[in-house]
């Protein structure tokens, strides 16, 4: 697609700038008003909720907004004019970074030919509200919320249940009231007047300390240091096509932006899901993207593992539906606990984290996961997969199902999650015990990642038993999930043991993970590619003319990038590269429609319908899982492949002819290896190639 063809772009009256778990969501003069999703938002709060700048009491006339990275904005803006008669002379620079704190630069500069006299004032409020109620509206009131005002500093608090959350507001030449900070200014013509104004959480009365001080450059601040070292850290890349090379630079630096780390294991890195409602850890969105993101950098592999298995569970709980060696589906840390999912800070209800889980361990380690990090996971594996054959198969017939525990946990626990995501071609939703294709098809996988690992040790006995089991399973898959009157996998299996018969994207999945039978194969590939499937931006959720199928939905007829990354992924495993090529040109030119960044998801509406595509109201953007599916892309396309035994990296060239050529230098372990597109073979051919490593 070339810039001068149409693109429908999402009214952008919010911008949001995060580091980590913290973000900042407000309009473009950079206000947060108290009756919009706007806010300061730390550990899953929101700890302001009203901040606007007024100079003698006249909002401020957004002009644009600068970001350079992801955890800073500058929003640049204009006063009223002084006058009734006059053009605007006064222009105000607030330059916005946050981390555990926030930090606002605030320039005040005039251009009239009078000195400035004037009073500027910041109201301030923050209301505690949990991050979901903000996300949905249901912000109540402000419960408590104690307002001090001394000298300079406007501190907020709150005690619920329990616990003790505050802010402290403070500028070094402002006058503080209840609910403002405030500054009376004089600025001399063509003269300016600058603050700073900074914003410090507290938990437990412990106050975060500044990671922005203002003695010394942005540029030393931690956020701008990590920044730099996952720059200097991830593979090259560099691509002939520059749609394609524009998209991959943004994936780099959102996955980089939505890094967390615990301050108490500092070395470990995992990625929040997304934003601006998802900065937290969810299993399954950091499992995939770790998976996605491999090749081109491997700490988010490691830091993933070794934080989900620090959280694996270890008992029985039906409120948060904890299970011994379950995988967790997310991590939340509001002010009260009660209004999370199940009703405590980490959730299990997730379905296909446990076996994607120990497919990551086995995966990582053909890319060179050192040994002492497998021999320490290893154990959490092992338990993963006890869940697996235990837990996991709630009716002892060997497949994975999932039914909510109690009324408080998530109808449905697979990728597609929402409460209607499950229903048959005729649009009736599935009863429980539910098995979703793709969920077989990881349980599949993790089976043969289990008897991986016990090669790797000489565990014979553990590598036979898993691989039997894969293949047992892999058996069983195609005699009940394969519908031969129609074509294709079902999408599920019901309580009764009945497919649930609608045509769906899941089944992509069985081919990326290997569990689909090679006979079956083609067929679903013309499936997924059929216009009721291929929107011409990528295959959607959900077919048209399926009872439940709507484009403008979460689930059930939009398209998803990560989701067709993986079925990218699994037509080029099967041998399908043209159709894995005409998916991934067609990701990628949706990308180019997006300003170079792809979303969450965006609306099913076919290409021939619109000349762009359409972007989902509520979609998170930067997303983690979205931000590693052109790097997903690149990997399958390349057919990238580590040789762990003879120490050498395969790849071929399935590349889209319009993508030209690509280099990229990447790391397997220790080794490093370069990958040059031109040097390698075709699918099939005898020149296809092994590099050291």
């Amino acid at each position: 697609m070339s810039n001068a063809e149409p693109s429908i772009v999402a009214a952008v009256d919010e911008v949001t700038v995060l580091e980590g778990s913290s973000f900042c969501r407000s309009n473009r003069a950079g206000d947060i008003m108290f009756d919009r999703p706007h806010g300061m938002f730390v550990k899953d709060t929101r700890i302001i909720s009203h901040w606007e700048l007024t100079l003698d009491d006249q909002p401020l006339e957004p002009l644009g907004v600068l970001s350079d990275e992801p955890f800073a904005a500058t929003f640049l803006c204009r006063s009223a004019p002084r006058t009734d008669w006059s053009e605007p002379t006064v222009v105000v620079e607030r330059r916005r970074m946050i981390a555990d704190d926030v930090r606002e630069d605030i320039i005040v500069r005039n251009y009239g030919p009078e000195t400035l006299g004037a009073t500027l004032i910041l109201s301030v409020d923050g209301d505690f509200a949990d991050l979901f109620d903000v996300k949905d509206g249901r912000v109540g009131g402000h419960h408590g919320v104690r307002h001090h005002a001394t000298g300079r500093d406007l501190i907020l608090s709150v005690t619920r249940a329990g616990h003790q959350r505050g802010v402290r507001v403070t500028s070094p030449d402002a006058t503080a009231t209840r609910d403002a900070l405030s500054w009376r200014i004089t600025v001399p013509a063509h003269g300016e007047w600058r603050t700073s104004v900074e914003v410090l959480p507290s938990v437990g009365g412990e106050e975060a300390v500044t990671s922005f001080p203002q003695d010394r450059p942005v540029e030393a601040a931690k956020p701008s240091r990590r920044m730099r070292d996952w720059r200097a850290a991830r593979a090259t890349i560099e691509c002939a096509d520059s749609a394609l090379q524009a998209t991959i630079e943004r994936s780099f630096d959102d996955l980089g932006a939505l890094r967390i780390q615990d301050p108490q294991h500092p070395h470990l890195d995992v990625v929040a899901a997304g934003a601006p409602w998802f900065m937290a850890l969810f299993g399954r969105d950091a499992l995939l993207t770790s998976w996605m993101t491999l090749p081109w950098d491997p700490s988010l592999a490691r830091g993933t593992l070794h934080t989900l298995a620090r959280l694996q569970g270890r008992g029985v709980d039906l409120h948060s539906e904890e299970e011994p060696g379950k995988i967790l589906h997310e991590v939340r840390l509001g002010i009260d606990e009660s209004r999370a999912l199940g009703g405590s800070s980490v959730y299990f209800g997730s379905v296909d984290s446990t076996p994607l889980f120990v497919m990551l361990l086995a995966h990582a380690a053909r890319w060179g996961l050192a040994t002492d990090d497998v021999t320490a996971l290893l154990p959490a594996a092992d338990a993963a997969v006890a869940w697996i054959e235990h837990h996991g198969d709630m009716d002892g017939d060997g497949f994975v199902e999932y039914q909510r525990k109690t009324d408080r946990g998530l109808i449905n626990q697979g990728w597609k999650d929402s409460f209607d995501a499950i229903s048959d071609a005729a649009g009736r939703p599935a009863q429980g015990p539910i098995a979703l294709a793709e969920v077989q098809g990881y349980a599949y996988a993790a089976f043969l990642a289990r008897a991986y690992l016990a090669e790797l040790v000489d565990d014979h006995a553990t590598r036979d038993r898993y691989t039997e089991k894969a293949q047992h399973l892999r058996e069983q898959f195609n005699q009940r999930f394969w519908l031969p009157d129609r074509g294709y996998y079902a999408l599920a299996l019901d309580g009764d043991k009945r497919p649930v018969d609608a045509l769906a994207s899941n089944q992509g999945h069985a081919l990326w993970t290997g569990i689909a039978d090679p006979e079956y194969a083609g067929e679903v590939v013309h499936h997924l590619l059929s216009p009721d499937m291929f929107s011409g931006w990528g295959i959607r959720t959900r077919a048209a003319g399926m009872g439940a199928y709507n484009p403008i939905s979460y689930h059930n007829g939009s398209v998803w990038p990560h989701d067709n990354a993986l079925i990218v992924a699994g037509f080029a495993r099967y041998g399908y590269y043209d159709a894995a090529a005409t998916v991934a040109t067609a990701l990628i030119e949706a990308a180019t429609a997006f300003g170079g960044r792809l979303p969450e998801l965006f609306c099913g509406f076919s290409r021939d319908e619109f000349a762009a595509p359409v972007p989902y109201p509520t979609s998170c953007s930067p997303q983690a899982w979205a931000a590693a599916a052109p790097l997903a892309l690149l990997t399958a396309l390349l057919g990238i492949e580590p040789d762990r035994d003879s120490g050498q990296l395969r790849a071929v060239n399935a590349l889209p002819p319009a993508w030209g050529d690509v280099r990229a230098e990447l790391s397997v372990g220790s080794k490093r290896a370069e990958l040059d597109s031109r040097t390698l073979g075709r699918p099939g051919s005898s020149a296809t190639s092994a590099m050291p490593a």
